[in-house]
């Protein structure tokens, strides 16, 4: 190496992230779910869980886990982090339970009280939870998250933090996820403030700012349904490119432009069809100005930061 020339320190990666399911909308082999562990553990958590078993199944084909479905269900996800209770974010959870394991479900209070009279009772599935309808089958536990308050995850080296957004007409959740000095930060579904008359994700931005800043946030897991078209009043609480865009320059504005300016933003809940998701993503190339890293996650292909 040439005198005075310094090498590229390439850090180790924090965290390893295994899509199970990417898409919003009406395929339901293709829903929120993501597995995300330290990078050097087997020790994962499934940030909702739209789809389970076939993202399971095609994880397994790209090589991301050398061990059976079984095994990934039962034995490496060690909890769920259920965002707000709509279908596309916990089908999976409900449809795998006889097959599941005891583990904690995780979520604010609201998340888990519409899982407990609406799901997991003995009228629409059975109750595999702990609490609810009797007879209770005490499979998995209701841990509810106080908003601000970082708790420890059972059965993992991992930290979280739960922090409340506004989706149309109910909480959802963006959970705050810490490994060591790393963080992730993973968006349930929201809409931007402007239109939710919110200010819920200017306090998400607030309190991410100086791990911005410190490069100790190395994702952002944001949502984006829709194409920039969409009227502010059909967008029932998600975002356009525009309205991610707008939300970004909050953030930028707090943790300032070069400290956002590669930042990973992997962008989650496309809907369908095919013509609207290539519309999304042409429009956020066009409307990227600050140097973000988007990424488009793809089912079962593992993703390091």
């Amino acid at each position: 190496m040439p005198f005075g020339v310094k090498a590229q320190v390439k850090l180790a990666p924090s965290f390893r992230l295994v899509p199970l399911g990417v898409l919003g909308g009406i395929d339901e082999s293709n829903l929120s779910a993501y597995m995300l562990a330290a990078s050097s553990s087997n020790n994962y958590i499934c940030l909702d869980a739209g789809t389970l078993h076939y993202g399971i199944k095609k994880a397994i084909e790209n090589k991301a886990f050398p061990v059976s479905q079984e095994k990934v269900l039962r034995q490496y996800i060690k909890g769920y982090f259920i965002s707000h209770a709509h279908l596309d974010h916990l089908a999976g959870l409900i449809i795998n339970s006889p097959d599941d394991s005891t583990k904690n479900i995780y979520g604010l209070q609201s998340t888990l009280q519409t899982l407990k009279t609406h799901y997991f009772t003995w009228a629409s599935w059975a109750n595999f939870a702990d609490d609810g309808e009797s007879p209770a089958l005490k499979k998995f536990h209701y841990k509810p998250l106080e908003p601000g308050n970082e708790v420890a995850i059972e059965n993992t080296a991992l930290k979280v933090q739960a922090f409340p957004l506004s989706h149309s007409n109910l909480t959802s959740t963006a959970f705050l996820v810490h490994s060591n000095d790393a963080y992730i930060l993973y968006l349930g579904d929201t809409g931007p403030d402007a239109v939710e008359k919110s200010t819920n994700l200017q306090k998400l931005w607030e309190a991410v700012a100086p791990l911005v800043k410190n490069k100790q946030l190395k994702a952002i897991m944001i949502e984006v349904s829709f194409p920039s078209e969409q009227p502010d009043k059909t967008l029932f609480g998600h975002l356009t490119p525009h309205w991610l865009m707008a939300e970004m320059d909050k953030l930028a504005a707090l943790a300032g432009p070069d400290a956002i300016k590669g930042l990973n933003i992997v962008v989650t809940h496309l809907k369908p069809p095919a013509k609207s998701i290539a519309q999304i993503k042409a429009e956020l190339k066009i409307e990227n100005k600050t140097g973000l890293n988007l990424i488009y996650p793809e089912q079962g292909k593992p993703l390091t930061f």
